[in-house]
């Protein structure tokens, strides 16, 4: 799909969404939102809850989980639902269903996700939206074409903070911005001995194992590991946030928080595709995400914004403003934004103005974004009355993903990529072309 193309696209979804015809109405209004939800544990069992607190406008239909114990915990609570271990069979048999609600293991997000936008279903995913680049431009493809309401679960996205940090860099209130860094403490990658030592969700481990061990009877292993290369069972990989990690299953740090991070300057400073993605550290390993490392995008300008570079870092990894300035260096981790008339440092819940002297004075911009009233019932709003939600996987989530799992392929190339976006090639290393997707195990597929 050339951009032209996928643009115009954007574009007839975006009308489409405004159409979409409600489904609780004056005409109907007995009807609840038939809700499947795939995935219920974890952020699974978080994303049902949530979606459940109004019982008058919701209605759970179906369940489904690869683990049994999840499963059971969920259907206690929704009696009357069908439950499933796989989801393409709840797709087969399920015929009532509005919406769905995607919280499965990262690399099966997108084969969870298809089918319902294939049948104009609208879809809440959870971070991140898919495994690897491929994925994500046939998810936004099809999410264009099928013009239903979808969020990308990106929680923090929706509350006030980043509203009031966008308004004030789109506001000028630092002047123009021509770098931001994203610091990341986490570090869930390659781990030392005496890093695994200290943390008891790490299994220490240098390359994939050969033993096989014996799967908890409640997991069905063979749907666990869906489209990704087979691994026979080990404690290495499940249960979470062991998979994050390694490459079969997951991305490490960078296309977890990424999601997070990666958001609050993708949305204030209007990132979309990188010019060229350059990593710092490796090399690589074959199976395991690194468990710090940095990478760095190139943007160029965007209507009256400059050209730009944005910073990622994760786990040890820091930059030196953020080693050497006392206020910055109290941070665990932030975005800090760099203007040429000051910086702006945030994290998840608040923001500082920088130098603060400068700005003791600074009365900030009245608020232009609207309040959300989070991004669940965002979600829901829009099934019912065809408002926007903040995380569209066209337009938003989608490249957002598909530039954080960049950083990634950058790393695991091992040099600087110019990223030709419109076909989705590398100009000056076609070799790295090779992780940007993969060939689905035998019996699953996009199609």
């Amino acid at each position: 799909m050339n951009r032209r193309r996928f643009l115009a696209q954007s574009s007839l979804a975006g009308t489409a969404l405004l159409g979409f015809p409600n489904i609780v109405s004056s005409a109907s209004p007995g009807k609840r939102i038939n809700l499947a939800f795939i995935g219920v544990g974890g952020r699974g069992g978080a994303n049902l809850k949530e979606l459940t607190k109004e019982p008058d406008l919701v209605n759970v239909v179906a369940l489904c989980d690869v683990n049994a114990q999840n499963l059971d915990r969920a259907a206690m609570q929704f009696p009357g639902a069908k439950t499933y271990r796989d989801f393409r069979r709840l797709y087969e048999q399920q015929k009532d269903i509005d919406a769905v609600v995607v919280s499965t293991t990262e690399h099966t997000h997108a084969f969870a996700t298809m089918p319902a936008l294939k049948a104009g279903r609208p879809v809440y995913c959870e971070k991140p939206l898919t495994h690897n680049v491929w994925e994500c431009r046939a998810i936004r493809e099809a999410a264009a074409k099928a013009g239903v309401p979808t969020q990308m679960g990106t929680q923090i996205h929706g509350m006030p903070n980043y509203r009031r940090v966008v308004e004030l860099i789109q506001s000028g209130a630092i002047g123009k911005v021509t770098e931001a860094h994203v610091c990341v403490s986490r570090a869930w990658g390659l781990q030392s001995k005496e890093d695994a030592e200290k943390n008891k969700d790490i299994v220490y481990v240098a390359e994939r194992p050969k033993e096989e061990q014996t799967p908890p009877p409640h997991l069905d292993w063979d749907l666990w590991i869906g489209p990704a290369p087979y691994r026979p069972y080990n404690e290495v990989y499940f249960p979470g946030p062991k998979w994050y990690r390694w490459w079969d299953f997951g991305n490490g740090t960078m296309s977890d928080l990424g999601s997070h991070w990666n958001d609050l300057p993708f949305w204030a400073l209007k990132l979309d595709a990188p010019l060229t993605i350059e990593p710092i550290g490796g090399p690589a390993h074959a199976e395991i995400a690194p468990a710090s490392m940095t990478a760095i995008y190139e943007y160029g300008p965007r209507g009256d914004m400059p050209a730009c570079k944005l910073f990622w870092h994760q786990g040890a990894d820091k930059p030196e403003v953020w080693k050497n300035d006392p206020v910055i260096s109290k941070w665990a981790s932030g975005v800090l934004f760099i203007g040429d008339k000051g910086m702006l440092l945030s994290d998840y819940g608040k923001y500082i103005l920088l130098p603060e002297a400068t700005f003791k004075d600074f009365t900030p911009p009245a608020p232009f974004i609207a309040d959300s009233p989070g991004q669940h019932r965002e979600w829901l709003d829009a099934i019912v009355n065809g408002t926007p939600t903040g995380s569209p996987f066209a337009t938003y989530a989608g490249p957002l993903t598909e530039a954080n799992h960049l950083g990634n392929v950058a790393y695991r190339a091992g040099r600087k990529l110019h990223w030709d976006t419109v076909n989705m090639k590398f100009p000056n290393a076609p070799e790295a072309e090779r992780f940007l997707g993969r060939k689905p195990r035998e019996g699953w597929s996009l199609g």
